[in-house]
């Protein structure tokens, strides 16, 4: 009987495991296809930026392009909240260019001596907020989506400044069998393919001050490299940082190594005789 009765407890062990090693793989498999449900967009191309190579800075020209993109497009929906008009001073701007843009727009301020608050003219010191005061006046008027903030977006999204750039100049017809709601738009490079934001950028849609041709590939570029400039303002002081660190290192590395030999060049040449 005891004999019986441990060959049955086993048994049921044995199934039970058996039953949590199916749970296991179930839920694994169930976690590994909501991953991949949620990849399901296009990976962009990866487009020739000048700033990408270790020894390359910003173009300041298409900076200052892309801003104009933002000012007269994007920024009608998405603020730049983490970029004060002072750092567009000596990148895309002279002072007195970036104090002017600044004073186009309106900031409450205050309490006043009376108590009230105000509204001033901007001034370099203010970011560039967003268009709505807060979030559910931003989903109301955008049929419930949210606009993001732009300052990080090129950090927060997967391929940076080939995302943003695919993702403006993608906008297709949806191919067959999908149905796409009203106010919607296709676009393979977002992710589920469907997209509240209409094409924002169009042939002619800005005009540049330099002469550039303003097609719609050309702004696209131009804000997108203003965004990933936005992203990163530090990104060519950095860059020159590195390379004096490194050059510096590398002296400093031929300096130990000449030390080294000549400071244990008596004990490794050395000879030892026993008497």
């Amino acid at each position: 009987g005891i004999a019986a009765r441990r060959l049955q407890d086993d048994a049921m062990i044995g199934l039970g495991r058996i039953a949590a090693g199916a749970a296991l793989a179930g839920s694994g498999m169930y976690l590994s296809s909501k991953k991949a449900s949620c990849s399901d967009a296009m990976h962009p191309p990866h487009y020739p930026w000048s700033h990408n190579g270790p020894m390359s800075a910003f173009d300041a020209a298409s900076i200052r392009r892309g801003h104009v993109v933002y000012a007269q497009v994007c920024a009608a929906c998405h603020g730049l909240q983490k970029i004060a008009f002072r750092n567009l001073v000596g990148v895309c701007y002279t002072e007195n260019e970036a104090k002017e843009l600044a004073a186009e727009k309106e900031y409450l301020d205050g309490p006043d001596d009376t108590g009230e608050m105000f509204d001033r003219p901007g001034k370099l010191s203010d970011y560039i907020r967003s268009p709505y005061r807060n979030e559910n006046e931003a989903r109301y008027a955008n049929n419930g989506g949210l606009p993001p903030d732009l300052s990080l977006i090129c950090k927060a999204r997967h391929g940076g400044a080939d995302y943003v750039m695919a993702l403006l100049v993608g906008y297709r017809d949806p191919p067959a069998g999908v149905a796409i709601a009203e106010g919607q738009h296709w676009n393979p490079y977002f992710p589920g393919g469907k997209i509240q934001m209409p094409p924002p950028i169009y042939d002619g849609g800005v005009e540049y001050e330099d002469g550039t041709e303003a097609n719609a590939s050309q702004m696209a570029k131009d804000v997108s490299t203003f965004l990933a400039w936005a992203a990163e303002p530090e990104q060519d002081e950095r860059k020159k940082s590195g390379l004096k660190v490194i050059t510096a290192l590398s002296f400093a590395a031929v300096g130990a190594f000449w030390y080294k030999r000549h400071m244990w060049s008596i004990f490794k040449s050395r000879k030892i005789s026993f008497h």
